[in-house]
């Protein structure tokens, strides 16, 4: 009898703790489809409303278009990832991985046979523009009876020109140096901010877009794509501006103020789901909230349109919640 009350207060609590989001989000990147992930049941539990992948669903790197399939078709059956994309509605950009070769930008040579796959990954209809597109560069809205919240997924390696590279470290271009979203991007996600009268606006981009003094890929190696985008922030006036990145192999927050955007602008990290940087010791980051993980975890939005409220999590194994921050929005 004890056992059964404890079980219904568990479901029970589940529910309710559930039940407060209007809407849910989960996202995650760095999977390698020959290791086991152990985070898809939980993914699964949490009954998200949209999954999204924010880069590495898979680790091809390779011109061989046909081993680059049979990697997808591995992740595609991986447990509890058919069971998934059976249930949730899944979106995704990729990243240097699954785009096909470490660190590539605009000179990998075969991304526009990558790109195909990348779509068939993910379902993509023939009839999508993405599919005569240059980029996988992709918006979607998501309306509830009490608030809309609109995904845009943001293509970094396209259009990416050469990075600056000095003592084994990637360094910031000399500014108006090179792109990151290339021309055709820059102008949809213009448009694609301006015209937005979502309650908040999702930017999913593979790198990270604040943390600015490791030496991997960023968005800050170029500075001028970072104040373009930062002005963008301020004249679109789109509503509730929320980043989210992978790539690292670690998860954290990062957080800032931009004068003149009436809300701290958050950069959510998420990374890996099937393997983490656990050699991690310490590294800067002058936007940090909190503290970094570095173990396996997926990151989960919990939007609240009422209180214009969104609660960020990283979660672990079993859903444990290995961080947590919460943000009111005007």
């Amino acid at each position: 009898m004890n056992k059964l009350i404890t079980l219904l207060f568990i479901v029970f609590t589940s529910h309710f703790i559930y039940s407060q989001s209007d809407f849910t989000i989960a996202f995650g990147s760095c999977n390698k489809p020959s290791m086991e992930n152990m985070l898809w049941d939980d993914v699964i539990s949490l009954q998200p409303d949209v999954w999204l992948w924010g880069g590495d669903a898979i680790y091809a790197d390779t011109d061989d278009m046909l081993k680059m399939k049979k990697d997808y078709e591995m992740q595609y059956q991986q447990k509890g990832y058919t069971k998934l994309s059976e249930k949730v509605t899944i979106l995704g950009t990729w990243d240097d991985h699954d785009y096909g070769k470490n660190d590539a930008g605009a000179e990998y040579a075969y991304k526009k046979e990558s790109q195909q796959l990348f779509l068939d990954f993910l379902k993509v209809d023939q009839s999508d523009p993405r599919r005569t597109r240059e980029g996988v560069y992709h918006s979607q809205e998501f309306k509830t009876p009490k608030g809309t919240v609109k995904v845009i997924l943001l293509d970094t390696r396209y259009h990416r020109t050469a990075l600056t590279r000095k003592d084994k470290k990637y360094v910031p271009n000399t500014f108006n140096e090179g792109t990151l979203l290339g021309t055709k991007q820059w102008e949809w996600l213009t448009q694609e901010l301006t015209n937005s009268t979502a309650d908040f606006t999702i930017i999913m981009s593979s790198i990270q877009v604040l943390s600015s003094q490791h030496r991997f890929e960023k968005w800050a190696n170029f500075p001028h794509e970072v104040s373009r985008l930062f002005q963008l922030l301020k004249t679109s006036q789109a509503k509730n501006v929320i980043f989210l990145s992978g790539d690292r192999h670690i998860s954290e927050f990062s957080k800032t103020t931009i004068k003149n955007v009436p809300y701290p602008v958050i950069d959510f990290t998420s990374s890996g789901l099937t393997h983490a940087y656990k050699g991690f010791t310490s590294e800067e980051n002058k936007f940090r909230d909190g503290h970094v993980v570095f173990t396996e975890s997926y990151g989960v939005l919990q939007f609240n349109f009422e209180q214009k409220k969104v609660i960020f999590q990283m979660r672990g194994n079993g859903n444990s919640i290995l961080q947590e921050i919460s943000q009111t929005y005007p």
